[in-house]
């Protein structure tokens, strides 16, 4: 009996999969149908992630504020900074330990018992009245989010080469939809001597249901409303969250490599036995230090942070770019430009992602892509300076544009914008290339470690890059631009660092791994 074909090329595969190779082997038989359910279900447990992260930011001031801890309002930043940022740092501590579960306990419950208790744990943030209460609140949603990774996992696995290019760019769609949804627009952190102070415009879930009982008192008068005027939006969250879970519930099905392994095994030990099959793969869970080892995986996690870190540096500094005055090196933009040049990104990309993505997927390279998106960062943040030059070009005595100037400002914006979402397109090769881990029974923890790298960047690049804009400006470091420069010098280390993955691209990961376990 010849060993099946399906299951020497899965063992075959390499970390970071040709998609010239793919794309030819597709073109040849017919692409596996997608999963819909499933994959609405997953898609649907990943927008909960967003939502849950965003909604407060429109009501977070307010919410501290009538808490009284202080009479200083400057000093209510601080503490709306600390609720904000309780969530990710728990996110961050809970990542691997979700995902090392999930190849022990399975997926599908790791996935919905997390998006339960970050339910639950939203609703408890509606109820509370301390600060202590908040930040528990915060905190463990941060942990229960956690098994984000895992979430990741599940999408490579049911998924394959034929279909992944249409599941992925609506997958990673999920989070900026989520973030909409949660914040319709843009959160503008605005910097001060003292202090630094964020101010939230045009919420959609957050500013529309806070208050709901003086904004809605026929719908929502009710005594609990308007005795937690938070909770509300909390509640409209979690449903969505619960409505994740029922789909999940119904739809998804158990992917983690070991149980379907022992599944198997059950049928065929009642088979006698021809002595030729192909071995058993082996799906133990390994080490931390075990799957850091694999070259491939450890140049993943170093690149995964570094484009963590420039997009979300990128995010952060541009708001504050638009909002400083032009004699600043800004553009001096009032909340409704910022707003606009926000919901600009937004719409590249989408375009991009549901036109373009599913065409690249599956005729270029991954890793090449990769590197290529990498590469676009350093030309980002270098077109930023010349906007400002553009508006001190055009800047009148009185503080008027010119017309003209306009326009080209916003083609400056536009190119701008489109290049930074170019460049975010690695997340989308990301999500393609690290499914595939040193061993079957390693996947997740991979993803784990991959993701905690990555929110580990963004956890302190937003207070990195604010905090060297403001020290540029106010010490005119290079004429102001010092920030630019440090900027561009990260993006280019980042997208040097990512070309070791083409050195991983075309080899085994399970080979690279063998060979470096010996010297361990």
């Amino acid at each position: 009996m010849a060993p099946d074909d399906d299951a020497v090329h899965e063992e075959a595969d390499p970390f970071l999969p040709d998609c010239h190779t793919e794309s030819q082997a597709s073109s040849k038989t017919s692409p596996t149908p997608l999963p819909v359910g499933q994959l609405a279900a997953l898609c649907t447990v990943r927008l909960v992630d967003p939502i849950v992260f965003t909604q407060l930011f429109p009501y977070v001031n307010d919410f501290i504020n009538d808490l009284n801890l202080t009479d200083d309002p400057s000093h209510i930043g601080f503490y709306s900074g600390l609720v904000e940022s309780s969530f990710a740092v728990s996110q961050l501590c809970s990542i691997y330990l979700w995902a090392k579960l999930s190849d022990v306990a399975g997926r599908k419950p790791v996935i919905l018992t997390g998006t339960v208790g970050t339910a639950i744990a939203t609703l408890a943030f509606g109820l509370s009245n301390s600060l202590a209460g908040i930040l528990f609140a915060r905190g463990l949603g941060g942990l229960f989010s956690g098994n984000i990774a895992v979430i990741h996992s599940m999408l490579g696995e049911i998924t394959d080469s034929s279909n992944q290019a249409r599941a992925i760019p609506f997958y990673t769609l999920m989070w900026p939809i989520g973030s909409v949804v949660g914040l319709v627009t843009f959160a503008l952190v605005e910097y001060d001597h003292l202090t630094t102070q964020t101010i939230y415009c045009s919420p959609l879930i957050g500013g529309t249901f806070a208050h709901a009982a003086s904004k809605y008192p026929r719908l929502l008068g009710y005594a609990i409303f308007e005795k937690y005027p938070y909770f509300f939006p909390c509640l409209v969250s979690a449903i969505i969250a619960f409505v994740g879970v029922l789909l999940g519930f119904v739809f998804l099905r158990e992917t983690v490599p070991s149980k379907h392994e022992r599944n198997n095994a059950k049928c065929t030990s009642r088979k006698p036995s021809l002595g030729n099959e192909p071995p058993i793969p082996e799906h133990r869970p390994m080490s931390l230090k075990e799957v850091l080892a694999c070259p491939a995986i450890s140049a993943l996690v170093s690149s995964g942070f570094s484009l963590s870190f420039v997009y979300t540096s990128f995010d952060v500094v541009f708001v504050l770019f638009c909002y400083s005055e032009v004699h600043s090196g800004g553009l001096a933009f009032s909340d409704s430009k910022i707003g606009l040049s926000l919901a600009i990104a937004g719409c590249i990309s989408s375009t991009l992602q549901l036109f373009f993505m599913p065409y690249l997927l599956r005729t270029f390279d991954c890793a090449e892509m990769y590197v290529f998106s990498m590469s676009i960062w350093p030309f980002v943040y270098f077109c930023l300076p010349f906007l400002n030059l553009i508006a001190r070009w055009g800047s009148a005595e009185d503080g008027n544009v010119d017309a003209r100037v306009v326009a080209i400002l916003w083609v400056g914006i536009a190119i701008t914008l489109g290049l930074s979402k170019i460049g975010s397109l690695a997340y989308s090769q990301v999500q393609k290339f690290r499914e595939h881990a040193p061993t079957p029974g390693a996947l997740s923890q991979s993803n784990g470690i991959v993701q905690f790298a990555m929110c580990f960047a963004r956890s302190f690049a937003p207070f990195l890059v604010s905090s060297l804009f403001a020290l540029s400006i106010d010490n005119r470091l290079l004429w102001g631009y010092f920030w630019v420069v440090v900027m561009i010098s990260i993006s280019s280390i980042g997208s040097i660092d990512a070309r070791r993955i083409l050195l991983h691209s075309k080899k085994q990961p399970r080979e690279e791994w063998q060979m470096t376990r010996r010297h361990l």
